[in-house]
């Protein structure tokens, strides 16, 4: 698979699950603090991963891109 292919599929598939808790949010299906619950158990699943030293690079930068998210830095909105 060619890296900006990789790259692409990422950003498509974080801009489509945004968009779901969005969506359940706004439609009573599910409460922030539920939403907020699942970003954290995503961080932290990636934040406990093993692996070899580029396996856990690159889940240690997943955390952050979530705990990010989750700090309001990116479209998640809030009241």
């Amino acid at each position: 698979m060619m890296p900006d292919h990789t790259i692409y599929s990422g950003m498509a598939a974080l801009s489509i699950c945004e968009s779901l808790l969005l969506a359940l949010n706004d439609h009573n299906l599910l409460p922030e603090s539920e939403i907020v619950g699942v970003l954290r158990d995503a961080a932290a699943t990636h934040e406990m991963a093993t692996g070899s030293d580029a396996e856990r690079e690159m889940h240690q930068a997943v955390a952050s891109k979530i705990n990010h998210i989750l700090s309001g830095g990116n479209s998640v909105r809030r009241p």
